[in-house]
């Protein structure tokens, strides 16, 4: 029965995993990804609207990575 509503579901999570990732505010400059420091030493701290993404991806990602291994146990 699940196995059925799975492949919707994962579609689903994964779209909206994908628009929680593109909502999030990137402040790494290019120094950044060559082991750069790009905050100048200071600290970043997520707070509102912010956090409640940062927070809602993590929480879509572990659904995802779950109905993931679920097909995989039902296959």
């Amino acid at each position: 029965m699940i196995a059925s509503y799975l492949p919707y579901v994962q579609i689903i999570l994964s779209v909206i995993l994908v628009g929680l990732i593109l909502l999030q505010q990137s402040d790494a400059s290019i120094g950044a990804a060559f082991g750069g420091d790009s905050l100048g030493g200071s600290v970043h701290t997520r707070r509102g609207p912010e956090k409640i993404v940062f927070v809602g991806t993590i929480v879509i990602a572990v659904l995802f990575a779950l109905s993931a291994f679920v097909a995989l146990i039902l296959r």
